[in-house]
């Protein structure tokens, strides 16, 4: 039987990752929960220790992208579940998420989140992954910038280092349709925290763009040399 490592990048959680941890705890079985604390300031890591089997803890916010590499390297699992640490209570259905993974159906499966309550920003980004994904590969994603993903161990040992930022998610897809294998997106329960029409989410998604577009950027790149080489 395969083992299943959880790992759950947590940066100022302390309202929703005990809800979140809880819920994996009781409705999905793994043989693994690990927590990156990402330099948090609000004690979501002392909350995180009720519950997980492991909690590291980075002594400043160093994103996303690092926090997930941190825990992969750490994990012992045969396949590696990202989850965000917000999802609470329907972190619960993330035995959705893992199946095709085990049953050898794909890879690394990718989870649709149903549409948001409020429609927010213009989906910029999400079209720039979309796109940018496509032309890169010929894979058409219905959800490029899904962090919640169960992905097989050799495809993140085979890849080695994952894109920092808000570009990882679109990055690790990239690397794992080249490399050969097999992603498969699969519709799942999930709900998070929903970036708003204010300046803040304004910003947030600009940021987000940007990053993708590096992301997308290097990746063209890469893809080019190996041409070139080969």
């Amino acid at each position: 039987m395969k083992k299943v490592s959880v790992v759950i990048p947590a940066y100022n959680e302390v309202d929703a990752i005990g809800a979140t941890l809880r819920a994996i705890r009781e409705r999905f079985f793994c043989d693994e929960l690990i927590v990156v604390d990402d330099g948090s300031r609000d004690g979501t890591g002392k909350v995180a220790k009720k519950w997980a089997d492991v909690v590291i803890s980075h002594p400043a916010n160093r994103g996303k992208g690092t926090a997930l590499q941190t825990g992969w390297q750490q994990a012992r699992g045969d396949i590696v579940m990202f989850l965000d640490g917000d999802l609470r209570e329907s972190a619960g259905e993330a035995a959705h998420l893992l199946s095709p993974v085990l049953h050898e159906e794909c890879d690394m499966a990718v989870a649709v989140l149903p549409p948001p309550q409020a429609k927010a920003g213009m989906g910029l980004a999400k079209g720039l992954a979309r796109h940018g994904i496509r032309m890169l590969t010929g894979f058409e994603s219905r959800a490029p910038l899904s962090g919640q993903r169960a992905v097989r161990r050799d495809i993140l040992q085979n890849v080695r280092k994952l894109d920092k930022g808000f570009g990882i998610e679109v990055g690790l897809t990239v690397d794992a349709l080249r490399a050969g294998y097999r992603v498969m997106e699969v519709p799942v329960l999930f709900s998070h925290r929903e970036t708003g029409n204010d300046w803040s989410g304004y910003c947030h998604r600009g940021k987000e763009f940007l990053a993708i577009s590096r992301t997308l950027f290097h990746k063209w790149r890469e893809g080019y040399a190996w041409k070139c080489n080969g």
